[in-house]
C-alpha cells in the first residue's frame, strides 16, 4: 500500500559536502574548511544544533549553486565540533532523516536552504512482502559477508537479528563500506522498495567483485609462490652448473632471453623464441642438437622484424644522386623518381618489382646501387646465376644437417632493416631440376599479394617482404618463365652510343680508374680521338665493361712509366695508343664500294650490341637443292624457307622460268660461321639476296635492312632496333630499311642515333625490293 503524508518545509543552515554522504541514523566525521560552512555550523550550535547536509556532484567546485548539489540530502544533528590547524574544523554529526532540497540561498553569511521532509510519498509493502524481502536481503547480506568483506562478524550477527525490514535496510546501508556516490544512490532512494532494490543490487555486485578479487589474489599468490620456488630451484641449478663448469651456457641463455625481451617483433616470433630458449636449456647435454637450436635462435634474433630505415623524401636530392652516378638512362631514373613520388603521396605505396633488361656491361648492377643511394636504402645483392636448388630461395628445413636460411632471409639479415633495396642479379640464368623450380619460388617472393607473409623453410615464421624494393636484372627475357615475367615491370637498358660512352668514360670510368691505380688527374690525359679509337678498335660491346678494362690498362702503364722514368705527365693520343694497348682487335665491317649480285647487308642484334651481317647467295645448276650454312639457328632457317616460298609465288613478276627451281641449287651463306646466329629479323634480307642472285639484279651497297617476312610477303616488326641502327651508322650505311610497325620505335630515338641515316619504312616485300635492287 502507499501511505501519503503532508511534507514539512523547514529553513535550515546548510553544509555542502565534498566526497562525503551522510545517511539517516549514520554518525560520521567530516572536515570543513569553507567560511560559509563554518558559519552554518556556528549558527546551528547556537540554536537547535540541526543542519542540512547535502553532497556536491563535483568535489572541485568551491562555490556551489543549487545545480551543483544532489536534490536529496540529510537533516542531521551536530554532536561535536573540534577546531583543527589551518582554520579547519572537524564535525561529528548524526543523520536524522531524508529531506529534499527545495531552495538554496547563498547570499548571506552562511548558506540557508529550504528543505522538505516526506515530499515524496513512502512506499510501504504489506507484511508478507516485507517478510519475503527481509529474508532475501539477509541471505544476500550473508553471502556478501562471507566473501571476505570488511564487515566484522559481530556486526553481521547484530544485523541478521533485526526483524524490521526498514531498520534492516537502513542498518546495512550505513554500515556498508561504500563510496559517496553509491551512498548517495541509497540516500536518493526514498521509497523503501526502491532503497531495497538498490541495496540488493549493490550487495550482489560487491559479492561478485569480492569473489573475483579473491580469485585474482589466489592466482597472484600462487604465481608468487611458484616464482619463489623457481628462484630457489634456479639458484640450486646454478650452483650445480658452476660445479660442472656449465655456468657460461646459463649466461648465454640469459643473454638470449634479454635479447628476446628487447626485440621489437610480432608476438608469434617472440613466443617461438621463448619456446626455443626453453628447449635449448633442456638439451644442453646434447651438443649436436643444442648447436642447431642455438643457430636458429641467433637467426631469429638477427632478422629485422620491425626495424626500418628512413627513406629519402627529397625528390631533388634523389634526382641529383641518380644524375651524379649515371649518364643518360632517363627512363630508369624517371621510373624510380615516380616510385618515390608515390611513396611520398601515399605514405606507403606498393613497392614495384623492376627488372632491368640489357646486354652485359650496361651498368644494371651499378644503377641499382645508385637507386639505393638516391632513396637512402640499404643495398643487398643476391646473385641468382646458376642457382638450381629451390632451397637457396626458400631455405632448408631445420631437420636437415647443415640447414640454413634461404638467400632472401639471409639478405634481410645482412641488411639489418626490413625495407632494403634487394637486387636479384641475373634472374634469367636460374634453372630447375629435380631439386625444385627456382622461378616458382621467386613467384611468391615477387608477388605483392603474397610476399607480406613469405615463409622461409628454415625460419618457419612468416617474413614480411612488402617493404622490400626488389630490382631484378636480366640479359635476355626470353629465358624468364612467363608467370615470373608477369610479376615484373621491364625497363630496357639498351646499348650505349659512342657519344654516351665518351661521356661515361670522362665522367665516371676515368676518375674511378685513376683512384684505383693511385694516379692524380694531372698525371694522365686521354684526348677525344684516342677515346674514339679505343671504343671503335679495342672494344666491341653494348656496355662499357671492356672500355673500363682498357682504361685500366692505360692507367697501369702510366703508373709504371711515372715510377720508372720519373715522368710527371702522360698524354695519350691516337698516334701513341698502340704503345699502351697494342694493335686494335676489331675492325668495322664497312659497306661495299659497289653494288653486287646476291650480297645484302643485314642488321643483327647480339649479346654485345648491334652488328652488320653480309648475307651471300649463290645460284648453281643442280637438282633444286636448298643449302644453308653459317651456323644458323632454327628461326633463321625457317625465315630462309619462308623467303624462297615467297619468291616462287612471285616468280612470274620477275620473269623467272617455271623450271628454274628444279634445275638450280640455291646456297645461302652468312660469314663468320663460328658465331651462332638466330632470331626473327633476317627474313627480308635473305629473300632480297635470293631474288638478286636468281634475277641477276645487283643490290645497292649503301642500303642495310632488317625485318621478318611472311609467306605472302608482309614485313613483320623486329626488336633491338637501336643497336642495329648504331651498327649501320658505324659501318657507313646511309639508308636503312625497317618494318613500318617499327616507326614509333624510331621516332622515340634521339637525333644522336638517327642523325645521318635515312630510315625508310617497309610494309611489304615489294617495297623492300623496289628500294634495295639497283635500278638500271
Amino acid at each position: 500500500m502507499r501511505e501519503s503524508m503532508e511534507p514539512v518545509v523547514r529553513v535550515l543552515p546548510t553544509i555542502p559536502l565534498r566526497g562525503v554522504a551522510v545517511l539517516p541514523d549514520m554518525v560520521r566525521h567530516f572536515d570543513i574548511s569553507r567560511e560559509k560552512s563554518m558559519r552554518a555550523v556556528e549558527t546551528a550550535m547556537l540554536h537547535d544544533e540541526i543542519v542540512f547536509l547535502v553532497t556536491q556532484r563535483d568535489v572541485k567546485v568551491l562555490e556551489p549553486t543549487m545545480d551543483d548539489l544532489y536534490k536529496i540530502g540529510t537533516i542531521a544533528r551536530i554532536k561535536q565540533v573540534v577546531r583543527l590547524r589551518q582554520g579547519r574544523i572537524r564535525v561529528l554529526a548524526e543523520g536524522l532523516e531524508r529531506a529534499e532540497l527545495l531552495d538554496f540561498d547563498n547570499s548571506g553569511e552562511y548558506i540557508r536552504s529550504e528543505v522538505g521532509t516526506f515530499s515524496i510519498p513512502q512506499d510501504v509493502p504489506d507484511e508478507i512482502h516485507q517478510e519475503a524481502m527481509l529474508r532475501e536481503l539477509k541471505e544476500i547480506f550473508s553471502a556478501y559477508a562471507m566473501t571476505g568483506s570488511k564487515v566484522s562478524n559481530e556486526l553481521v550477527v547484530q544485523i541478521l537479528e533485526i526483524s524490521s525490514l526498514e531498520k534492516l535496510v537502513d542498518q546495512i546501508c550505513i554500515n556498508l563500506p561504500l563510496d559517496y556516490r553509491r551512498q548517495q544512490r541509497l540516500l536518493t532512494a526514498v521509497d523503501l522498495s526502491d532503497r531495497y532494490d538498490v541495496l540488493c543490487g549493490m550487495l550482489a555486485n560487491e559479492a561478485e567483485i569480492q569473489k573475483i578479487r579473491s580469485e585474482l589474489q589466489a592466482k597472484v599468490k600462487e604465481r608468487i609462490d611458484k616464482n619463489q620456488k623457481d628462484y630457489i630451484l634456479r639458484e640450486q641449478l646454478r650452483e650445480i652448473r658452476e660445479e660442472l663448469g656449465e655456468d657460461s651456457v646459463e649466461s648465454e641463455i640469459q643473454k638470449f632471453r634479454d635479447q628476446t625481451d628487447a626485440l621489437k617483433a610480432p608476438k608469434e616470433v617472440k613466443d617461438t623464441l621463448y619456446e626455443e630458449i626453453r628447449r635449448f636449456r633442456n638439451i644442453i647435454s646434447n651438443p649436436s642438437e643444442s648447436g642447431v637450436i642455438r643457430g636458429y635462435i641467433e637467426t631469429l634474433l638477427g632478422l629485422p622484424w620491425n626495424k626500418m630505415s628512413k627513406d629519402n623524401k627529397d625528390l631533388k636530392k634523389a634526382r641529383a644522386a641518380l644524375e651524379e652516378d649515371h649518364y643518360g638512362l632517363e627512363k630508369v631514373k624517371e621510373r624510380i623518381l615516380e616510385y618515390l613520388a608515390v611513396r611520398l603521396a601515399t605514405k606507403k605505396g606498393e613497392a614495384p618489382i623492376v627488372c632491368l633488361v640489357g646486354p652485359p656491361g650496361t651498368g644494371k648492377t651499378s644503377i641499382s646501387k645508385s637507386i639505393a643511394k638516391a632513396l637512402n636504402k640499404t643495398f643487398v645483392r643476391i646473385s641468382l646465376g646458376g642457382v638450381r636448388d629451390e632451397a637457396e630461395i626458400r631455405g632448408h628445413r631445420r631437420t636437415y644437417i647443415g640447414a640454413m636460411p634461404g638467400r632472401i632471409a639471409q639478405g634481410l639479415h645482412q641488411a639489418g632493416v626490413r625495407n632494403p633495396l634487394m637486387l636479384l642479379d641475373e634472374i634469367d640464368k636460374t634453372s630447375s631440376d629435380y631439386k625444385g623450380d627456382i622461378s616458382s619460388a621467386l613467384l611468391e617472393v615477387l608477388d605483392p599479394e603474397e610476399n607480406s607473409h613469405f615463409r622461409d623453410h628454415y625460419v618457419e615464421v612468416p617474413l614480411d617482404l612488402s617493404d622490400v624494393l626488389f630490382i631484378a636484372t636480366a640479359n635476355d627475357i626470353q629465358t624468364i618463365p612467363k608467370p615470373l615475367l608477369d610479376r615484373m615491370e621491364l625497363i630496357e637498358i639498351n646499348s650505349y652510343t659512342e657519344n654516351e660512352k665518351i661521356h661515361i668514360a670522362r665522367e665516371h670510368l676515368m676518375p674511378k680508374q685513376l683512384r684505383s691505380n693511385g694516379l692524380k688527374k694531372t698525371q694522365l690525359t686521354i684526348d677525344d680521338e684516342a677515346l674514339h679509337e679505343i671504343i671503335g678498335s679495342y672494344t666491341r660491346e653494348a656496355g662499357v665493361r671492356s672500355l673500363e678494362r682498357q682504361l685500366g690498362h692505360i692507367c697501369r702503364k702510366t703508373a709504371l712509366k711515372i715510377l720508372e722514368k720519373n715522368e710527371k705527365k702522360i698524354d695519350v693520343t691516337k698516334d701513341n695508343l698502340t704503345d699502351f694497348l697494342g694493335r686494335g682487335k676489331y675492325k668495322v665491317n664497312k659497306a661495299n664500294d659497289e653494288p653486287e649480285i646476291g650480297i645484302v647487308r643485314g642488321l643483327a642484334w647480339t649479346s654485345v650490341g648491334g652488328d652488320t651481317l653480309e648475307i651471300e647467295v649463290n645460284v648453281m645448276p643442280g637438282k633444286g637443292e636448298f643449302l644453308l650454312t653459317g651456323q644458323l639457328g632454327d628461326v633463321m632457317k625457317e625465315s630462309a624457307q619462308t623467303g624462297i616460298s615467297f619468291i616462287r609465288s612471285v616468280a612470274g613478276d620477275y620473269k623467272i622460268a617455271d623450271d628454274f627451281f628444279s634445275k638450280h641449287d640455291i646456297h645461302i651463306h652468312i660469314p663468320e660461321g663460328a658465331v651462332p646466329k638466330d632470331g626473327p629479323s633476317a627474313g627480308i634480307t635473305m629473300a632480297t639476296a635470293m631474288i638478286s642472285a636468281i634475277t641477276g639484279i645487283p643490290v645497292r651497297s649503301d642500303v642495310a635492312m632488317t625485318g621478318e617476312i611472311t609467306l605472302r610477303g608482309r614485313v613483320l616488326p623486329i626488336g633491338g632496333l637501336k643497336e642495329k641502327l648504331l651498327a649501320a651508322k658505324k659501318a657507313g650505311i646511309m639508308e636503312v630499311l625497317v618494318p613500318e610497325e617499327n616507326r614509333p620505335d624510331v621516332e622515340e630515338m634521339d637525333e644522336e642515333i638517327t642523325g645521318g641515316l635515312t630510315v625508310k619504312y617497309m610494309k611489304t616485300m615489294t617495297d623492300v625490293l623496289s628500294e634495295a635492287l639497283r635500278k638500271n
